[in-house]
């Protein structure tokens, strides 16, 4: 029957003259209307409409208020939208979901302003917590303080006697170990450093609490794992947080073996977030063995994509570039281990198991190894439609943008980083490196497909942050109002097909969502203003009212 209505709504919706929709004498109406709105479609051949009538989980009829009105019956629940904007559920391309999840648990040390504070934090939430429970999380960033130096095991020792605590920088790609954490692990002077990492020591030659990308696995490996109870926990308050900000998609780059905890939430009815769940590059073999290609599973829970990584962050200077840092000279990153051994060789191989390749880059010289990889695997394994991925595509050789679009890659990115790194990065990088920094406007102009997402929680999730970013690419210091590296902007439009259309296309599901037509699944959100018409420097403070996932509403605004 729910097929019939969906074929009778979109019938009806082409003649507009029938007041209701009769199937067997019986009559039939939508079971979600949204009346008088002003809908943003992301449909060239119909950018806008007033009004979307809903069946089931999918979109039926698209069109103006008096004919979608025609098709709400008694039973039909009518949102009337009082003229605010409608768009597609933001859908974001490059998050860690159960992180985010347990960061909205932990300490939050993102916008801590100064060392003291930072302490100060640490202090207050190790105090509520009973001895030897692990302190983690935090996302503190040192660029915030004044001098911009690391933190050490000895700031916060004397405030976490009890606690053993392992906190990110915000980049995932340095944390901070108290000394209790480190003799858990039995870290000291004589530990030495791992390739495509490093522990910061002083000048005696002992940890000073910072580990560094695949050094962090020193203190990770003695983490207890949580729970699978705790996991549910992490990953349904990621999903209510989600809804909440309208982001009805999102492509989780580190899912790995907690698949299994999405898949529970969704047998409980409780997932309110579509999934796309994604596992290590090095696990390719065990997903070639089950004969699953990308985008395998249903509308809410799918898998079949792979992440590694080539390098780490600017802000951790392990990112990998051609040239030495200027803030440190003695460096031009660290290349993860596996780049110059097994990485070309999985990918090669993955992609003939027909899994989709993300691969995470931010240094121009990591950027250009992994573009010359796919180039590779396209000589030998041929011409198909794989949508490879580079996670970040931070920056950028200008030679090396048109190749995005002659390749085929789409460039996963997360405009709020724009808005954070601008802060700082010039005094990593020299005037002709930053040219090609989150360089939005290039890619799109060479044919590429850019996919938006937010890193959470890397960065915040709220993703008009990241369509403000994009769109001003004004830094969170206000010292760039006219934005940083200004060429670089994109339209609100741009922007917000980037985290809709061009995030769904990027998990191969851009003719299911990412635009409003009849037919595509019932993902939507109402906005408190209009983003395409205010001015761009208010969009950051524009709120969700409403977010519908797979045709129910999800959330509401209080």
């Amino acid at each position: 029957m729910i097929k019939k209505i969906a074929i009778a709504l979109i019938l009806y919706s082409l003649f507009p003259g029938l007041s209701a929709v009769t199937i067997s004498a019986q009559t039939i109406y939508a079971d979600l209307v949204v009346l008088n709105a002003n809908v943003r479609t992301g449909d060239k051949s119909r950018p806008a409409a007033e009004a979307i009538a809903v069946s089931g989980n999918r979109i039926v009829a698209i069109g103006n208020t008096a004919e979608i009105r025609k098709l709400a019956g008694p039973a039909t629940r009518r949102i009337d939208a009082g003229g605010k904007t409608v768009i597609a559920g933001f859908n974001d391309a490059h998050v860690h979901f159960m992180e985010t999840g347990q960061q909205l648990s932990s300490v939050d040390l993102r916008d801590a302003r100064s060392p003291e504070e930072f302490v100060r934090r640490i202090r207050d939430f190790a105090s509520r917590l009973p001895k030897g429970r692990w302190i983690l999380g935090g996302q503190w960033d040192h660029e915030n303080w004044t001098p911009n130096r690391l933190p050490t095991a000895e700031m916060i020792d004397a405030v976490t006697p009890d606690n053993p605590v392992f906190i990110n920088r915000l980049d995932g790609h340095m944390a901070l170990a108290n000394s209790l954490a480190m003799r858990l692990a039995k870290i000291d002077r004589t530990t030495k450093d791992v390739e495509g990492g490093e522990i910061v020591r002083d000048a005696e030659g002992n940890p000073t609490g910072i580990f560094k990308d695949t050094a962090m696995g020193y203190i990770e490996r003695i983490i207890p794992d949580p729970t699978f109870e705790e996991k549910l926990e992490y990953a349904q308050a990621m999903s209510d947080y989600a809804a909440s900000l309208g982001v009805t998609s999102v492509q989780d780059m580190s899912a790995g073996t907690d698949v299994g905890v999405y898949q529970e939430l969704l047998r409980r009815g409780t997932l309110k977030t579509r999934i796309y769940a994604c596992s290590p590059l090095a696990d390719y073999e065990r997903w070639k063995r089950t004969g699953i290609h990308f985008a395998f599973g249903g509308a809410m829970l799918r898998v079949g994509c792979l992440k590694g990584f080539t390098d780490g962050s600017l802000g951790s200077t392990t990112a990998w570039f051609f040239k030495p840092y200027l803030d440190a000279p003695n460096t031009s990153g660290l290349p993860r281990a596996d780049v110059t051994t097994t990485m070309e060789g999985n990918i090669i191989e993955a992609d003939k198991a027909k899994l989709q390749v993300n691969i995470h880059a931010i240094g121009d010289r990591a950027n250009a190894t992994i573009l010359d990889f796919y180039e590779t695997v396209e000589k030998i394994n041929g011409k198909r439609d794989r949508r490879f991925r580079i996670e970040h595509a931070q920056h950028l050789r200008q030679e090396d943008i048109p190749r995005f679009g002659r390749l085929g890659v789409i460039a996963s990115m997360q405009p709020f980083h724009v808005i954070d790194d601008g802060r700082w990065a010039w005094k990593r990088l020299d005037a002709e490196r930053l040219k090609g920094t989150y360089a939005f406007r290039s890619l799109l102009d060479s044919g590429a497909v850019i996919a938006f997402g937010s890193d959470s929680p890397v960065a915040p999730l709220n993703p008009l942050l990241g369509v403000y970013g994009a769109v001003t690419r004004r830094t969170l210091d206000d010292k760039n109002p006219d934005g940083w590296i200004p060429e670089q902007k994109i339209t609100v439009g741009e922007a917000v097909r980037a985290f809709t259309w061009g995030s769904a296309y990027a998990e191969f599901q851009e003719k299911m969502k990412g635009t409003l037509i009849p037919g595509m699944l019932a993902d939507f959100v109402i906005l408190s203003e209009d983003i395409f018409t205010i001015d761009p420097v208010k969009i950051k403070d524009v709120k969700v009212v409403t977010t519908v996932v797979d045709g129910k509403v999800v959330y509401e605004a209080k």
